[in-house]
């Protein structure tokens, strides 16, 4: 019988604060993500440009994989990170696409 997959809370915080990981998985991605008032492209939209804006570089890995799951191309997702430099600020823009630029491998 294959194991159960790890859920994004459990790979998270699991371990060490299981609330958290509840909160993650239940609140964060089961309701709020799933929510019928906007698409999950816009989320991810929202999410990658608020995590740059915020300088969040930490998550945005795994943000920027899940906004191309959720039908945004590497192009749409660099032009964002080229636009907020503007408003954001420089430095979070040339972090952002440092980060990327590995998650793309380019």
């Amino acid at each position: 019988m294959p194991e159960a997959q790890e859920s994004v809370g459990q790979r998270i915080a699991g371990g060490i604060a299981p609330k958290l990981a509840r909160l993650t998985d239940d609140v964060l991605f089961g309701d709020v993500w799933a929510g019928p008032e906007l698409s999950p492209r816009d989320r991810s939209l929202i999410t990658v440009a608020s995590l740059i804006t915020g300088g969040n570089m930490e998550q945005l890995p795994n943000h920027l994989q899940r906004a191309r799951s959720n039908g945004l191309s590497e192009a749409e997702l660099i032009e964002v990170i080229t636009h907020l430099a503007f408003y954001a600020g420089w430095p979070r823009s040339v972090s952002a696409i440092r980060v990327a630029r590995e998650v793309f491998g380019k």
